[in-house]
């Protein structure tokens, strides 16, 4: 019988604040069942393993993220989405670093597909649409700006910008900028 108070749910929360706290790699079903002061036994009626408790943690973050980006960018078009956009995923990397991580977790085709990872995509897309990229240009831009986004972010966090001026929010002023101009002059294949 399952521990009383235990639920798929409550785990996958509190393994999302561990992800915060101790880095998403370091979470485990162990590290788990210790803040619950249980058995790593008791978990298992809830999560198969400390591989699909990650994938639930991916799953949330996603979730939570696209909820947030969609808020910011409702109602604005070209740089405003844009930034808007940018800002959403940077802000949630600094304030959930663990989270963060999990949503470049890499998931299987087919958890993939009904994760929110799509509505990610069809909200960047929305924004292409206000740039007038082609459709068949879109997925380029999509991840051209994904990488330019998680790449930054991750350099950031990581304390590579750390040691030199101008300060990263003049850097990534000037890079929102920049890709907004590329993004209105995209080349026409």
């Amino acid at each position: 019988m399952a521990r009383a108070g235990l639920s798929r749910e409550r785990l996958i929360r509190a393994a999302a604040e561990l992800a915060d706290e101790v880095g998403f790699d370091q979470v485990t079903a162990s590290a788990l069942a210790r803040r619950f002061d249980v058995k790593v036994a008791s978990l298992y009626s809830h999560v198969k393993s400390s591989g699909d408790l990650r994938t639930g943690i991916a799953l949330f973050a996603l979730d939570e993220l696209a909820d947030r980006a969609a808020d910011a960018v409702a109602g604005r078009a070209g740089k405003a989405a844009l930034t808007a956009l940018a800002n959403v995923y940077r802000d949630y990397a600094r304030e959930h670093p663990g989270r963060y991580a999990a949503t470049q977790f890499r998931l299987d085709p087919q958890t993939a597909a009904a994760s929110a990872g799509r509505r990610h995509a069809q909200m960047t897309r929305a924004i292409l649409r206000g740039y007038d990229v082609p459709e068949p240009d879109e997925t380029h831009a999509v991840r051209l700006l994904g990488s330019v986004f998680h790449g930054y972010i991750g350099l950031e966090m990581g304390g590579g910008f750390s040691h030199s001026a101008p300060d990263t929010e003049e850097t990534w002023s000037r890079v929102l900028d920049a890709l907004d101009a590329l993004l209105a002059n995209w080349p026409k294949s």
